[in-house]
């Protein structure tokens, strides 16, 4: 159950470390605007309903997410169950900021209240219920545990999650928390976009903003949770601190202090003197190893990512 690789910190230590300059940053900023922040984070409940529900095959797009949540539109062709699975994670959402904050402890009641938001009026007989019966997962590398282990292996988490033996750091704390919870798979239904939820309350208790999975990383997003089930958490961490430096980032660039120019890759290059070519530029994106994000399929970065990354090279040298 607690099989965890970790020869993997030393590599990511510098995109860790930039991750929490960033929070650090947001934290002593000169505070945004009330109407702001508002408004940041009721774009950003979309686009995480958008994206966790899609991943789970809900084919709303994220403009009809939008107007179901803000102008109360039922969408034509969209079945009612799509319907439910939008306004029901956004409840969930806010249900989670409604408990969050810098002294929470993890508990079992908020990870079923969270999956009894998300089942509402869609499963009721199963919202916020473990389940008492074998599933299976089609396309895992795994047969998640009997329905009898769950309850116990849930209190096990819970506590590791609470006690953090391996003094893990917050980041890497909620992706084995992500895993973990995937691997008990605890609901008959549900389990996706529960997981997702519960894990950003790990996050933002610690200050960070939510770590949105993206629905164009799918594939890479199960890959990554394959990987997992072999205790190697890798490419699931990278995949973390890419959604979160995103969420980051759509912070600070709202900020009025704010210099950085994000652009995108593929106009990047063009410009003088850059001595790398797209190709390159987005493996190190791709790979953590430069300050990035991800709009739709298109990297953006910073000339002074890539300038720090040269000079870090230089120096290990």
């Amino acid at each position: 159950m607690w099989e965890i690789d970790l020869t993997y910190r030393e590599e990511l230590q510098t995109t860790f470390d930039r991750l929490y300059e960033k929070k650090q940053v947001l934290q002593t900023s000169r505070p945004l605007p009330n109407i702001a922040l508002n408004k940041i984070r009721e774009s950003l409940s979309i686009e995480w309903t958008y994206n966790s529900n899609s991943i789970e095959g809900n084919t709303m797009s994220l403009r009809e997410t939008q107007m179901v949540l803000q102008e109360g539109i039922t969408v034509k062709g969209k079945s009612l169950r799509e319907h439910f699975e939008t306004h029901n994670h956004d409840k969930a959402i806010d249900y989670l900021f409604s408990i969050v904050n810098d002294e929470y402890k993890l508990r079992s009641i908020d990870i079923l209240s969270l999956h009894g938001f998300v089942l509402r009026s869609i499963e009721d007989d199963f919202a916020g219920r473990i389940r008492n019966g074998g599933v299976r997962i089609t396309g895992a590398n795994f047969v998640p545990p009997n329905a009898n282990r769950v309850s116990d292996l849930l209190d096990e988490l819970i506590v590791f999650i609470n006690e953090n033996p391996l003094q893990l750091n917050d980041i890497e704390l909620a992706t084995v928390f992500h895993h973990k919870l995937v691997y008990i798979h605890p609901f008959f239904d549900g389990n996706g976009r529960t997981v997702r939820l519960a894990m950003n309350l790990l996050l933002m208790r610690c200050g960070f903003p939510p770590a949105i999975i993206l629905k164009n990383d799918r594939k890479k997003y199960y890959e990554a949770l394959n990987q997992a089930n072999k205790g190697n958490y890798q490419k699931l961490t990278v995949l973390m601190t890419q959604a979160l430096e995103r969420t980051l980032n759509i912070y600070l660039n709202a900020m009025p202090d704010n210099d950085k120019e994000y652009i995108e890759i593929s106009n990047l290059v063009k410009e003088p003197d850059m001595p790398y070519g797209q190709e390159y530029i987005s493996l190190l994106a791709r790979q953590g190893k430069i300050d990035a994000y991800k709009e739709g399929r298109n990297w953006l970065t910073t000339r002074e990512a890539v300038e720090d990354y040269i000079l870090n090279r230089k120096r290990k040298r």
